[in-house]
């Protein structure tokens, strides 16, 4: 008996192993040596934590609020323990599994069936008692690699999960700072109707103090009147985007926003500089790219997989221990009992089902270049794109900053004319609403440019800390 399970178990231990399928290999992408849209500022290092470089106390505080409460964040977190778990379980396929098995039994047979064969005369207890308790091991010797590619498939789904969660760290970074710039921008548009809405208030009281002395008609004061009303209809709006902002914040901050507020304050922190890096370190960099990379590796592992369910299959199996119908001489050596054997499984008829599968496995995988190939041409366009805006929103501010200028020149100019009696009031409401609007323009124009800053961060990949 011993050499036939030998002569069986032989081939199979000298085979060897192999793993089949394709290895992988990062697809070649040619990303270019600059960058289209040339940087105006001097540039300095980014690093990870590069909300930091605002030096705004209040947007760090939220930042760090976010990534200890925000929901989506916890979730993430979540996905990637339950694929490290996952990735356990498969690395586990790799080696021999030992268990061990203990039964106590105590049986009636019927008296009829055991004495049926006896002489007469001698009757046999039908009552039974049996001891078993064994150590059994199986082995799956994973000779085609099958065992392996999974496990090489499951590392990389944790790996990608593991990005993506970089990712989403880095997107509610980039999300909580842009609803601060964007409440912080509300602030001051706040602050500039307040302003605007005192300064009518005060033409009103004049106006109408002229219309009662007869010296003016009332369409002047209602002119002036019409200004207020609508000076304070857009603060109303604002006040109302301010809400929704802060109760965003307070979402991607984990709080209820009934029970969440930030004070106002309508100063914006300076616009730091910084360098974007070579494209191939900005692709190097991104999580959302290693993410897709990961898959892309988990997906051409599982062709591997596909792959060796075309070969036979081949278990080991072992089993020894002790077996009696007396407790007291269970462990006595005579009553050692002990097995060991090798099976083997191998496909012949599954109506193409090994081969649809297998087929399945490199449509997934084609797709998953697809999808990698895509995404790095997007990262490039984002970052190429928040450079642009950059650029072309500091002009815009220069020439908003201009049209301030000559705007409260015309509006005092026009205060002028109508205080001499050269013009009517519609003049000095018309240059009133410029300048309003101009102020407003530019408070937007300020945010905008801290958001795409932002934007940036995030489309670089979060910083260059040597990782």
């Amino acid at each position: 008996m011993k050499k036939s399970f030998t002569a069986l178990l032989l081939p199979v231990l000298m085979s060897g192993s192999c793993t089949v399928g394709p290895d992988f290999k990062v697809p070649l992408f040619n990303a270019g040596e600059k960058w289209k849209q040339n940087q105006s500022t001097t540039p300095t290092a980014l690093p990870d934590t590069w909300w930091r470089l605002y030096k705004d106390d209040e947007l760090n505080r939220l930042v760090d609020l976010a990534f200890k409460n925000n929901n989506d964040l916890a979730a993430a977190k979540a996905r990637v323990d339950t694929a490290r778990a996952l990735a356990g379980v498969d690395r586990a396929k790799l080696f021999p599994e030992l268990n061990l098995n203990a039964v106590a039994n105590r049986a009636r047979s019927s008296e009829d069936a055991i004495n049926e064969q006896m002489p007469a005369g001698i009757a046999i207890d039908p009552y039974a008692t049996r001891y078993r308790s064994t150590f059994d091991l199986s082995f799956d010797p994973d000779l085609w690699g099958r065992n392996k590619r999974q496990l090489e498939s499951s590392n990389a789904q944790a790996e990608a999960q593991q990005a993506l969660l970089d990712s989403q760290r880095l997107g509610i970074a980039s999300e909580v700072a842009r609803q601060y710039f964007l409440l912080r921008s509300l602030d001051d548009q706040e602050a500039i109707l307040n302003e605007t809405i005192k300064s009518r208030s005060d033409a009103l009281a004049i106006q109408q103090s002229r219309a009662d002395a007869g010296l003016a008609d009332g369409l002047t004061s209602s002119r002036a009147r019409t200004e207020v009303e609508l000076a304070r209809n857009d603060l109303t709006d604002i006040q109302r985007q301010r809400g929704s902002t802060e109760n965003a914040l307070a979402v991607l901050c984990g709080h209820s926003p009934s029970s969440f507020s930030i004070a106002r304050d309508s100063k914006l922190p300076p616009i730091p500089s910084i360098q974007a890096g070579s494209p191939a370190e900005v692709l190097n960099r991104r999580p959302d790219v290693r993410a897709a990379e990961q898959s892309l590796r988990s997906a051409n592992a599982a062709i591997g997989v596909a792959q060796a369910n075309f070969y036979p299959n081949f278990t080991i199996n072992a089993s020894a221990g002790f077996e009696s119908i007396d407790a007291n001489r269970f462990l006595d050596w005579q009553n050692r009992v002990l097995s060991i054997g090798a099976g083997v499984a191998a496909p012949v008829f599954n109506a193409g089902s090994n081969r649809a599968n297998f087929d399945a496995a490199v449509s997934t995988r084609d797709e998953a270049l697809a999808n990698y190939r895509n995404l790095l041409i997007v990262a490039l366009r984002e970052v190429e794109d928040s450079l642009l805006d950059l650029k072309t929103l500091a002009n815009s501010r220069h020439a908003l900053e201009q049209a301030l200028a000559s705007a409260e020149l015309t509006k005092r100019l026009a205060q002028e004319r109508f205080d001499k009696g050269l013009t009517n009031y519609l003049e000095v409401v018309d240059a009133d609403r410029t300048v309003l609007q101009a102020r407003l323009l530019l408070s937007q124009t300020d945010a905008r440019q801290r958001i795409t800053f932002a934007v940036l961060a995030k489309s670089l990949g979060g910083g260059w800390s040597g990782k």
